[in-house]
């Protein structure tokens, strides 16, 4: 039986072979060439039509991103449930898979609850199947994701993985000016910041291993700031804000720059509708375009966080805010990803 040192020294040596190689990969973005992210005809987006919010921003969306209608599914989820039993999933996700094609790569799901199946992410579930073994014991060890810091820009050909996402539809109008964001994103390179913080809710850190140094990518234009502190105030040009807190302060004085990434690492950040810590769309309210938060107690395994090294490569890259997010979580059946899939600030030209 492997000992519990040993499987501590194992994760540790995995985490800084992981953050070496996303380092040494920034380190050769010396040109502002980047791979095409995600296109338009490989996302379906799924409307709830028991819900007037989903219909309106999901016709919004399709309009904006020039969905092909033959990639629009429609269902009818009734009672906007925040968590749903393992055998309405299923149902679900047969009549959504049931009307997509072979190019589908990844499915945006335009609503906010539900969000959950039993204690797995209502994402993490529909692109992995359900994980049965991690409502067991909510803070054992995940299963590993295929997609994890992979080069792929198939998932679904090269990985049988449909990413997922969802888009939050508790206020149309803040809906809209998501996707406006995303929209916005790329169009010309802006000057941007990347902020990491240390806090001192000491076992919220778990991944500050993985924030990269001080400094610039200059071919980015993203200036790299890691800091120790509890809140960042007043910033007018994130590009990523990733910290560790329960709760957030001072989102009102900041700027998020289109296509912004931002989430913290708590127990039930994606625990949407939620009370007892902050909920992931606060980030959305405040300006960023995607986040991430977990459902159920996950404890603090970094490997259920966005991996900021990986985060930070693969959408400097040119990834999509859904590829990157996905990419960057080793474990995901209980976090979900939630904001504009499409963004990509950093995306190829064709």
């Amino acid at each position: 039986m492997t000992s519990h040192f040993a499987v501590r020294l194992r994760d540790r040596v995995l985490s800084l072979l992981i953050a070496l190689c996303a380092m040494c990969a920034l380190s050769a973005l010396s040109s502002p060439e980047a791979a095409a992210a995600l296109r338009p005809e490989q996302l379906a987006i799924v409307i709830n039509d028991a819900e007037p919010n989903s219909v309106a921003v999901g016709e919004y969306y399709r309009k904006r991103r020039n969905i092909p209608r033959a990639n629009v599914v429609h269902v009818s989820i009734p009672g906007k449930p925040q968590r749903i039993s393992l055998e309405r999933f299923r149902l679900l996700k047969e009549e959504i898979d049931g009307k997509l094609g072979p190019q589908v790569q990844a499915v945006l799901m335009v609503w906010t609850a539900p969000y959950a199946v039993d204690c797995n992410s209502i994402t993490g579930a529909y692109s992995l199947g359900f994980d049965a073994s991690q409502c067991s014991k909510t803070c054992a060890a995940g299963t590993p994701s295929p997609y994890f810091n992979v080069k792929s820009k198939a998932p679904f050909t090269d990985h049988e993985v449909r990413l997922s996402m969802l888009l939050p539809t508790e206020s149309v109008e803040q809906a809209k000016a998501l996707i406006d964001r995303g929209v916005a994103a790329g169009f010309r390179t802006l000057p941007a910041t990347a902020y990491y913080l240390a806090t001192s809710e000491k076992a919220r850190n778990s991944r500050a291993g993985f924030f990269p140094p001080q400094g610039k990518v200059a071919a980015r234009r993203l200036t790299l700031k890691p800091m120790q502190a509890d809140v960042l105030e007043g910033a007018q040009d994130i590009m990523i804000y990733q910290t560790g807190m329960a709760q957030v302060a001072k989102l009102e004085t900041l700027k998020f720059m289109p296509g912004a990434l931002a989430d913290h690492l708590t127990s039930l950040g994606g625990d949407l509708l939620g009370t007892s810590q902050m909920s992931s769309l606060r980030w959305l309210e405040a300006g960023a375009t995607a986040s991430y938060g977990t459902v159920s107690e996950p404890c603090n395994h970094w490997q259920k966080f966005p991996n900021p090294a990986v985060l930070l490569r693969h959408y400097l890259s040119g990834d999509s805010a859904i590829e990157a997010y996905w990419k960057s979580v080793a474990w995901p059946a209980q976090g979900l990803f939630i904001g504009e899939p499409l963004a990509a600030p950093y995306r190829g030209r064709r």
